[in-house]
């Protein structure tokens, strides 16, 4: 089944508010996780045109590259390396204003300027996984981009398995 989306408003505030009742439609009732990922990606490229919009999938101690827009990525990330791994082990949501100044930061494209990562829980409150956004432009995520993105990645919850 084709799915459309529709992008509308001006400012980023708008832009979350048209885009998430539609990413929360797709998603609803999928039962497959790398499908509703996959989608997300788009639905968040296609609408805010950033450089790199993705998931990690924790797998053991390290995050794997999930499904994603952009140019190609870190395919391993370890716990607590990089934005990705702080944001995992730390269990926060990361706004990197320049990337270039955050500790050990990994540079999976030399045109990233900014970043943002957030955290993602199975519903026992394990992070399973992190969305990483990532910026030609610094500064570009705020409190506006971790509100939302965070209640986002929340409806993810009921695709991850729990771990024994």
């Amino acid at each position: 089944m084709a799915e459309s989306l529709i992008v509308d408003g001006g400012n980023k505030e708008e832009r979350y508010q048209t885009l998430l009742p539609q990413a929360e439609a797709l998603i609803a009732g999928e039962t497959d996780l790398i499908a509703a990922l996959a989608n997300l990606s788009a639905a968040l490229a296609t609408t805010f045109d950033w450089l790199w919009t993705g998931f990690y999938l924790v797998k053991g101690e390290q995050l794997v590259l999930g499904p994603f827009q952009g140019p190609i990525a870190c395919t391993r990330i370890p716990h607590g390396r990089g934005v990705c791994g702080s944001a995992w082990a730390r269990n926060e949501t990361l706004v990197v204003p320049d990337v270039d100044a955050f500790p050990g930061h990994i540079a999976c494209s030399s045109a990233a300027r900014s970043e943002i990562v957030v955290p993602i829980h199975d519903t026992t409150g394990r992070v399973v996984a992190v969305l990483d956004v990532d910026s030609t432009e610094q500064a570009s995520f705020d409190a506006v981009d971790a509100r939302h993105l965070e209640a986002l990645v929340a409806k993810l919850s009921p695709l991850f398995p729990v771990a024994d």
